[in-house]
C-alpha cells in the first residue's frame, strides 16, 4: 500500500544542512522530499493530506546516537517497540542502540535480531550498535565485519570502559576498514571505583565516594592519542567536564578524526540535584560542576563537541528505590531531550535553534553515516515537526518508554513534539 502524498504547510523550514531557515512548505512523495519552499497551492492526482505547522519548526528528523532499549534481557524494564515509540515521541525518526544487552549484542544474530523488533516496532528507526570486545569483558575483539554485515552501525562497549589500550587501538584499526566508529565510554575504572558522584565538596558533604573528573579525561585524551596512530575514528560518549572539552579541542585542532556527544542532563544539571540523595540525579558519568556544564554549552556553540545524545536509560522503580550509592546510573532522557535542550540553551541565549537541530539531526546522520538529518529535495522524508516554544510539565507516567527515572519530574520545560514522520510516515502525532 503506497503511503498519500503529504504537505506541511506553512512551518519554519530549518535545515541546516543546505542552509534553510525560511517559512514554507514541505512536499513528501513516496516516502521522499520532493520539494521545499513556497510551494502555493497543490494539485496532485492521488492522496495528499496537508497538515498544518504554521508556528512550529520543520526540521529533519532528530537522531539520537547513543540510547539504551534494553532488549533481549530486560524487557520489564524497556524493549524495543516501547523505545522506538518514545524515541518516537520524543521526535527522534532514529536511534542508535547500545550493545550492553543479556545476552550482549557482539554478533550478526544478535545484531539482525534488533532490526526485525524495530520493523515490527513500525515507529523510530533503530540501529543497532555492535560490541566492541565478546560479552563486553575487554579480551577479545568481537567480528565487526559481520555485525556491520547485519546492519550494525558502529562498535562500543558502553557501559564499561575498554580498558586495555592495546585492545582500543586493534578496535580502531579494525573498524577503519568499515568505515565505522568506535565509540567509548572514556573512565578510568581504578579512579572511579565505588564512586557516586562527582568528587568534590559535596560528595564529602553527603559521604559518597566520589569520581574525579580526571577519571574521564585519562580515558578521553588515551583515546584521541589513539586515534592519531591508527586514523580510526574514536566517537567520545557522553563528555561531562571541563577538561575532556579542552582535551577533544585539542585532538580536532590537530585534525585527529575525534568526535564527541553530550547528553541533555549534563548540559543543564549540577551535582546539586544530588542532594538529597536523589537516585534519579544518579548516572555515570555524573553530574558535575557549574564550571563543567558552562564548558559544555559553550563546546556545543563552537563544535568542540558534535551531537547532543540522550543515553536513554530506563530502570525499573525498584531499582532506584534503594540506598544512594546502591542504585544503578542512569535516566530516562527520550521525552524530555529536545525540551531540556530548548529551555536551557536556546531559550537562554546560548545557541539558536538552527545550530541545535544541527546538534540532534544533521551531525549524529552525517557521523555515523545514516540516511536522514536533511530536507533536501531526493532524501528520505524523515522528519520532525516542533513547536520551541509551548510550556509543558513533566509528568513521568505519561511517558511513552516503559522507564520513569527522569530527573525533570514536575520541572515545566519549554519545547513540544508535533509531528515525527518517518520514511514519509507519520508515526507520532501530538494529542489536542
Amino acid at each position: 500500500m503506497s503511503t498519500p502524498a503529504l504537505l506541511l504547510r506553512g512551518g519554519r523550514l530549518v535545515d541546516p544542512s543546505q542552509g534553510l531557515n525560511e517559512i514554507g512548505d514541505l512536499l513528501i512523495v513516496n516516502g521522499l522530499i520532493e520539494g521545499s519552499g513556497h510551494l502555493g497551492e497543490i494539485r496532485r492526482d492521488g492522496a495528499l493530506e496537508t497538515i498544518d505547522c504554521a508556528g512550529q519548526v520543520v526540521s529533519p528528523g532528530f537522531v539520537d546516537v547513543h540510547c539504551h532499549l534494553r532488549e533481549p534481557g530486560r524487557e520489564a524494564v524497556e524493549t524495543i517497540v516501547t523505545g522506538a515509540r518514545a524515541a518516537a515521541a520524543g521526535g527522534f525518526t532514529a536511534v542508535c542502540a547500545m550493545p550492553n544487552t543479556d545476552p550482549v549484542t557482539d554478533n550478526q544474530a544478535a545484531v539482525g535480531f534488533i532490526i526485525r523488533q524495530a520493523q515490527r516496532a513500525g515507529a523510530a528507526r533503530v540501529y543497532p550498535i555492535g560490541a566492541i570486545s565478546i560479552g563486553q569483558m575487554g579480551q577479545t575483539l568481537a567480528e565487526f565485519g559481520e555485525m556491520v554485515g547485519a546492519g550494525a552501525v558502529a562498535v562500543s562497549d558502553d557501559g564499561k570502559p575498554v580498558v586495555s589500550a592495546q585492545l582500543m587501538r586493534t578496535a580502531l584499526e579494525y573498524a577503519r576498514t568499515f568505515g565505522i566508529p568506535v565509540a567509548d565510554h572514556c573512565e578510568e575504572p581504578t579512579l572511579a571505583a565505588n564512586g557516586a558522584m562527582n568528587e568534590g565538596i559535596i560528595s564529602a558533604r553527603l559521604g559518597l565516594r566520589g569520581i574525579p573528573a580526571e577519571a574521564e579525561e585519562i580515558m578521553a585524551i588515551r583515546d584521541i592519542l589513539l586515534a592519531r596512530l591508527t586514523g580510526g575514528h574514536i566517537h567520545l560518549c557522553h563528555m561531562s567536564t571541563k577538561g575532556s572539552v579542552e582535551l577533544i579541542r585539542w585532538g580536532k585542532d590537530r585534525h585527529i578524526n575525534v568526535t564527541a556527544e553530550v547528553c541533555p542532563h549534563h548540559l543543564s544539571l549540577t551535582e546539586e540535584a544530588v542532594e538529597g540523595y536523589d537516585t534519579n540525579a544518579k548516572m555515570n558519568p555524573p553530574l558535575r560542576t557549574a564550571a563543567d556544564v558552562a564548558a559544555l554549552q559553550e563546546a556545543v556553540k563552537d563544535g568542540t563537541i558534535d551531537v547532543i545524545a540522550t543515553d536513554h536509560a530506563p530502570h525499573h522503580y525498584d531499582e532506584k528505590e534503594r540506598e544512594f550509592a546502591d542504585a544503578p546510573n542512569g535516566i530516562v532522557g527520550l521525552e524530555t531531550a529536545l525540551a531540556v535542550n530548548l529551555t536551557w540553551l536556546v531559550h537562554r541565549g546560548v545557541i539558536d535553534v538552527p545550530m541545535l537541530v544541527e546538534r540532534m539531526a544533521c551531525a549524529p546522520a552525517r557521523i555515523f553515516k545514516l540516511p536522514g538529518g536533511t530536507l533536501r529535495r531526493g532524501s528520505v522524508a524523515d522528519v520532525t515537526v516542533f513547536d520551541p516554544d509551548a510550556p509543558w510539565t513533566v509528568d513521568p507516567a505519561r511517558f511513552r518508554s516503559k522507564g520513569r527515572n527522569t530527573p525533570y519530574a514536575g520541572h515545566t520545560l519549554r519545547g513540544l513534539v508535533g509531528l515525527t514522520v518517518v520514511e514519509g510516515r507519520v508515526i507520532h502525532r501530538r494529542e489536542q
